[in-house]
């Protein structure tokens, strides 16, 4: 990854800018994440994080396929949405899978009355706070490769700006799992999917030892780790897997202070 110290995130700029300004800036800052050996998840998480700073939603989540048609959750923004996306998944029902399963995108204005549609994600999603969600593809030409999940607490509607900005961010994270990867055959393509989704696995377990080691909940441990990650410039699944193998200590990052 670059120097945090290259480009300013968007949400450090200040009100100053509009909101279309804030939108070109995470847009130039995803840009130059695509460096030759970027770390794949640490961008869907910073993706995921910019849908909720720029648009009007509450939650953002991605999953990708693993190349045989099977969805898993790769970013969420909160353990809350990690919990619905998971049981989205293992239910095979919701709208991130209709969404990847007919390439367009899917939305409910309030899931209270989706029980018709999503008997059983609806309830679930509701219990968890949510009332509208909004999904979005990420396309290669006549392949999806997953969605992008949008979650909000009101019952509303994505404003025509808001969507638009939506499945551009959408087609970011596509561009992102293309770049420099020359992937012009479906194995290439599998493999640098596979890769992402091990990663995931590896964060999760370090999330819950860090957690367990210090009586913190999953999203503080979370944070701790991925600062511990970018202060030392290093790949977030890198040192998922120094912590989940024993060669980092969980203390090291629990006590960690930028």
């Amino acid at each position: 990854m670059l120097p945090a110290a290259r480009r300013q995130p968007a949400h450090e700029k200040g009100p100053q800018l509009t909101r279309d300004q804030r939108l070109a800036t995470t847009f130039v800052e995803l840009a130059d994440s695509l460096v030759d050996d970027f770390d794949v998840v640490e961008l869907m998480v910073l993706l995921t994080e910019r849908c909720v700073e720029l648009l009007e939603v509450s939650a953002a989540g991605l999953l990708l396929s693993d190349g045989v048609g099977r969805l898993r959750p790769v970013a969420a923004t909160s353990e809350a949405l990690e919990t619905v996306e998971l049981f989205q998944v293992q239910s095979d029902e919701g709208p991130c899978r209709d969404c990847f399963h007919t390439g367009r995108a899917v939305s409910a204005v309030d899931l209270a009355g989706e029980s018709g549609r999503w008997p059983r994600f609806a309830p679930v999603a509701a219990a968890a706070g949510f009332r509208a969600v909004h999904a979005f593809p990420l396309r290669l030409r006549g392949q999806v490769l997953g969605a992008l999940n949008l979650f909000s607490v009101e019952p509303v509607m994505l404003n025509r700006s808001d969507t638009a900005a939506a499945q551009a961010l959408a087609d970011v994270a596509t561009i992102a799992l293309l770049q420099n990867r020359a992937l012009t055959e479906s194995h290439r393509l599998s493999e640098q999917l596979e890769e992402a989704l091990n990663s995931r696995v590896a964060i999760e377990q370090a999330k819950g030892i860090i957690a367990e080691r210090f009586s913190c909940g999953m999203d503080e441990a979370f944070s701790r780790l991925r600062r511990f990650a970018r202060s030392g410039q290093r790949r977030l699944s890198e040192v998922a897997r120094d912590v989940v193998e024993g060669t980092l200590s969980p203390e090291e990052i629990g006590t960690f202070r930028r």
